[in-house]
């Protein structure tokens, strides 16, 4: 590559929780490259400014999390599945665009399949708790999955319509004291929402369910979240929050350095332990 150092970075406020760092950081120890991943903390009052003068900072591209992921749609050229999914969490220039996607996606579907191969052959059904940006994530990539019927579950009824509306007659909009009920016939339940994430209430839940069930949590924070640690003593098969937080990295850096890095053992240990000593 040139001499010229490539900076890309995470765009968030606040910046300072973010593993964004650490994670591309080691792949570009790793892959010897002359670049570099930095934390930005933006306020969303200065963000449209931030982005307008991203490349004049020497930016090849970056990440873009909570607050600021459904502004920066429109502030970049968003491929189909940013635009469906409503949010953008990746950006890069292709030439003179700047570009965006949302890799959340990936992130989801790339972690379940190498936690639990095999999970979506045959799943008909499955449920997602919440109807937040990560429930449009999941959303758009099981009915990427042909996943014929998906149940969406949010304590406010009226959000988990608009995802009805959005996505179509797969999605099936069903109210919390259902669950235990649907649970019985469900391949696959996904918690999109921030119960159980520390600092947050509890996620209640009566998992009952056959033994087939894989139980997915978007929450990294703490690494077994309430719903895990139950799925797993039930010898459920389970798919955790880091899992997809790594595995959402991949394409951004491939965008952005031209290396197509690998989710690895010791990258994962290497983030667990920071989670552990925050």
């Amino acid at each position: 590559m040139s001499d010229e150092r490539k900076l890309a970075c995470i765009i968030a406020w606040p910046a300072g929780h973010s593993r964004s760092p650490l994670i591309h950081n080691y792949w570009i120890k790793q892959h010897g490259l002359n670049a570099e991943y930095r934390r930005e903390a933006v306020p969303p009052e200065k963000f449209v400014d931030f982005i307008a003068h991203f490349r004049d900072n020497g930016y090849v591209g970056g990440n873009v999390t909570v607050p600021h992921k459904v502004v920066a749609l429109g502030l970049t050229e968003p491929d189909e599945r940013a635009r469906a999914v409503g949010a953008a969490n990746c950006l890069w220039y292709d030439g003179d665009t700047l570009r965006s996607t949302n890799t959340d996606v990936e992130g989801f579907l790339a972690n379940l399949d190498a936690t639990a191969p095999g999970w979506d052959r045959g799943l008909e059904s499955a449920m997602v708790l919440g109807a937040g940006g990560g429930a449009r994530a999941v959303i758009y990539a099981l009915i990427a999955r042909e996943v014929q019927r998906i149940y969406v579950i949010n304590r406010t009824r009226e959000r988990a319509q608009v995802l009805q509306k959005q996505f179509g007659a797969r999605v099936h909009v069903a109210g919390w004291e259902e669950t235990t009920g649907l649970l019985g016939g469900t391949g696959l339940l996904v918690n999109t929402t921030t119960l159980g994430m520390v600092g947050q209430p509890p996620l209640e839940l009566n998992l009952r369910c056959p033994a087939s069930l894989v139980a997915a949590d978007l929450v990294y924070a703490p690494l077994e979240t309430g719903l895990l640690k139950l799925a797993r003593a039930r010898g459920l098969r389970t798919a955790d929050g880091l899992g997809m937080l790594l595995h959402q990295a991949v394409r951004g850096f491939e965008r952005w350095f031209g290396v197509t890095p690998e989710v690895t053992a010791e990258l994962r240990a290497l983030v667990e332990a920071d989670l552990l000593k925050k």
